[in-house]
């Protein structure tokens, strides 16, 4: 399998949005975990 056909399956779209969700889903979840970590404690 070429670099060229690995591309054509994944297009940059994609890895794009991938990345995304990925940043969003770890933002999300460091907040819920604030939530119950932090604000039990004042």
């Amino acid at each position: 399998m070429s670099g060229k056909d690995m591309e054509e399956k994944f297009p940059r779209a994609l890895w794009v949005r991938l990345f995304v969700y990925i940043v969003v889903g770890h933002l999300f979840a460091a907040f819920i975990y604030f939530l119950f970590e932090i604000a039990p404690k004042k």
